[in-house]
């Protein structure tokens, strides 16, 4: 994706025009979708070498990376789009690894016929994320396909980022007496894709939480706190992560259900739907395991940032042999959190 500085006889038309299959031929329409909408929107100095790749400059550390394919349907929703989610959901995803999120790419399956309205939006979304996130798009890659064959838009994006020798968190480390920590309230993803997909109304509107987090994950990491493990919880849910890191560390965990930070409206929207709240996807919240002594101070540090004002302790890690993870219900009994069966929520990342 490059800036190529070239003049064309007519500008593209960002009001009525669509995307067709000359777009992704490799010739003119394609230099010009690219000069006029992808690289005026996401331009840098990395993006404006115009090589294949971008040569960049990286500090001492270890090298994080993570990848992503998001297809959300719909394409835009309450609080965000597929741009911004792309570009929120790889950070995190490098972020939640204890790194410093760095560099990012970018590349577009775009169907014929797509409007070029609602493609300058969506590139314009993810301009505003990277910029405000400080991660620039440094270089990236354009396909179109035939009608039918794309739903529209997909995005994938690859993070790079940097975490110091011995630092890094990782799925295989909670211990029998952990902590556990959720950043937030949950089930607003998931909910507002529902909402609007199936045009549902109500009284309170339902926002997504799509939003970068690696601002609070370097708070998290100046508090000190003997932290083990942190995962977005996405797809799958608060339920599911849960389970992988049972999992990967051969522990159980037991949560409270009465400490679970869930916002009145998306509980009412959970029980109409007759969904699950532990299910649903989350697009800016994350699950944090720490040693028990530290975890009154790293809840401190997380309420102290804009992005975990209504952290929560919900658990605690056990010994068990099954690896299973538990709720102590609100009437006071226990049941067993198992992982997702199924799909609850199509296309929602």
């Amino acid at each position: 994706m490059s800036r190529t500085g070239r003049s064309y006889v007519r500008r593209l038309d960002l009001r009525d025009g669509r995307i067709d299959l000359t777009h992704g031929s490799g010739g003119r329409a394609m230099a010009q979708l690219i000069d006029e909408l992808f690289a005026s929107r996401l331009d840098n100095a990395f993006l404006r070498q115009g090589n294949d790749g971008a040569v960049l400059p990286f500090p001492p550390g270890r090298l994080v990376l993570a990848t992503d394919a998001h297809v959300v349907s719909p394409l835009f929703f309450p609080g965000g789009d597929i741009g911004c989610l792309a570009v929120h959901g790889t950070i995190n995803d490098v972020a939640v690894m204890g790194a410093t999120p760095l560099y990012l790419t970018a590349s577009f399956v775009i169907e014929e016929g797509f409007a070029l309205r609602d493609l300058a939006r969506i590139v314009d979304s993810m301009a505003r994320a990277v910029s405000d996130a400080g991660v620039p798009v440094v270089c990236g890659d354009t396909k179109v396909v035939g009608r039918g064959q794309a739903d529209g838009l997909y995005i994938g994006t690859t993070g790079a980022g940097v975490v110091d020798e011995g630092a890094a968190w990782s799925g295989d480390r909670a211990q029998p007496g952990d902590r556990i920590i959720v950043s937030g309230s949950i089930g607003e993803h998931g909910m507002a894709i529902m909402a609007q997909r199936e045009g549902l109304g109500f009284v309170a509107p339902i926002v997504s939480d799509t939003a970068a987090l690696h601002g609070l994950t370097a708070a998290m990491r100046a508090s000190g706190a003997a932290i083990r493990v942190v995962r977005d919880p996405t797809r799958g849910g608060l339920a599911t992560t849960l389970n992988e890191i049972a999992r990967q560390s051969a522990v159980g965990m037991v949560i409270d259900e009465r400490s679970l930070p869930i916002q009145p409206e998306v509980a009412a929207a959970c029980e109409f739907l007759g969904l699950d709240p532990l299910y649903v996807a989350n697009e800016g919240k994350l699950l944090a395991i720490v040693a028990a002594g530290d975890a009154e101070r790293l809840l401190a540090a997380m309420r102290a940032h804009p992005l975990g004002r209504r952290a929560a302790l919900i658990g605690s890690v056990h010994r068990d042999d099954h690896h299973f993870v538990q709720m102590t219900t609100a009437l006071g009994g226990r049941r067993i959190v198992d992982w997702l069966t199924g799909e609850q929520l199509p296309r929602i990342c």
